[in-house]
Parts: structure tokens; C-alpha cells; sequence
């Protein structure tokens, strides 16, 4: 696998890598011959060390919205795709973020909302209708049904 010098030949272990991902995952034919470039070209730029891409200045990303028209009363709308959502939490987690990453990325306020408003007002309510949030001082309420069989 190495050639007469100490460094290792790309295009060999570029073969294997490609194999071993297309014996997993399926790829069309036609990219194939791409995916052995690409993999050929960073084992080559690792083997010398040069970087992956000049260094460039980083750059704010764009938002699908604008931030101030991304939270309404009823969706939010998720700023990497423009997809509305109720509660931002679990759509995040599927692209890999934290909410706290997200507002990081997009340079949101710590109190950016992650559920919208009236899906929040709508649980309160469900909650407190439930008994919810009560303090136990009080007794709780008589269940109704069969009374337990007294045991012998």
C-alpha cells in the first residue's frame, strides 16, 4: 500500500475508502468517478499538509428570513431553511444544532423564542386545566370509580 517513498499512495488508499462507502451507502454511477476524485484530492492535500481552503473571512450567513418577520404569534420560521414550525427545538436537533448554537450562528438574543407563542399559551392552559402547576397544599380530588376489593 505505501510506494517506494515513506508517504502513502492516495490513489490506493483513495480506492479503499471509496469501496467501503459504496459496500454501505448507495451512489448513482454516474457520481462515482467524483467521489474518487474528491476523496483522492483531500488524502493528497492531507498527505501535504496544505490547508482545505484559503482562509477567508467569516462570513455572517444569510437568513432565509429576515429575523423580525421569523417569530409570529403563531410559527416560528426557521431561519437556515424557512420552514414554520410550532416549536423550533426538535427541527434543530435533526440539523444537528442546540438552541443555543442556533442563536449563536444567526447572532440571535438569548431570550429568541423557540415555541411559538400561542402553541405556549395553548400548553399552559392544557397544563393548568390538567391540575398542573398547583401546589400541594391543597387535597387531591376524590377519584370516582370502583372501590378497591378488600382483600381476604
Amino acid at each position: 500500500m505505501t510506494s517506494n517513498t515513506d508517504q502513502p499512495n492516495t490513489t490506493e488508499l483513495a480506492a479503499e475508502i471509496v469501496a467501503a462507502f459504496v459496500s454501505r451507502n448507495s451512489l448513482p454511477v454516474s457520481e462515482l468517478p467524483a467521489l474518487i476524485l474528491s476523496v483522492d484530492a483531500t488524502l493528497r492535500r492531507l498527505a501535504t499538509g496544505a490547508p482545505a481552503t484559503p482562509a477567508s473571512p467569516a462570513e455572517q450567513p444569510t437568513p432565509a428570513v429576515s429575523i423580525r418577520k421569523s417569530v409570529t404569534a403563531d410559527h416560528l420560521i426557521c431561519l437556515d431553511d424557512g420552514k414554520r414550525f410550532k416549536s423550533l427545538k426538535r427541527h434543530l436537533a435533526t440539523l444537528g444544532m442546540t438552541p443555543e448554537e442556533y442563536r449563536a450562528k444567526w447572532g440571535l438574543p438569548a431570550d429568541y423564542p423557540m415555541v411559538a407563542a400561542n402553541y405556549a399559551a395553548r400548553r399552559s392552559d392544557l397544563a393548568k386545566s390538567m391540575g398542573l402547576g398547583q401546589s400541594r397544599d391543597k387535597a387531591a380530588p376524590v377519584k370516582r370509580g370502583r372501590k378497591p376489593k378488600a382483600s381476604a
